[in-house]
């Protein structure tokens, strides 16, 4: 049973830095993503970042240039460093596998996953 457990969401100020952690364990497989995606209240589940087993990085456009995410295939774990955060960034978190992964693949819709974590909360205050 693969199971994800995210880590690191707390209440921040505007214009500070974050990091969220998440730990995998369970099977794994050779060709696989990790990626993160945030749900607000009253919104749909939206695509963060992604990082495949061979290096890959993808970011939504609302991110990019302040997120960064990196994998630990050793570890088994992902972390989402956030930097200049703005309230808009205010969600829930959560981190998701995607164990049939293509390099041809951008790992933005949800159903590709494969399984999630319970998220974690992170509020931003202006």
């Amino acid at each position: 049973q693969v199971q994800l457990i995210e880590s690191g969401g707390r209440t921040v100020q505007a214009g500070d830095s974050l990091t969220l952690s998440c730990a995998r364990s369970g099977p794994s497989t050779s060709h696989y993503a990790m990626g993160w995606f945030r749900q607000a209240p009253e919104k749909e589940r939206e695509f963060v970042a992604v990082t495949s087993w061979s290096g890959i990085t993808y970011y939504a456009d609302s991110v990019k240039g302040r997120f960064t995410i990196s994998g630990d295939n050793a570890k088994k774990t992902v972390t989402l460093q956030m930097n200049s955060l703005k309230p808009e960034d205010t969600a829930v978190y959560y981190c998701a596998a995607d164990f049939q992964w293509r390099d041809d693949d951008y790992g933005i819709d949800p159903s590709e996953y494969d399984y999630w974590g319970p998220g974690t909360q992170v509020t931003v205050s202006s």
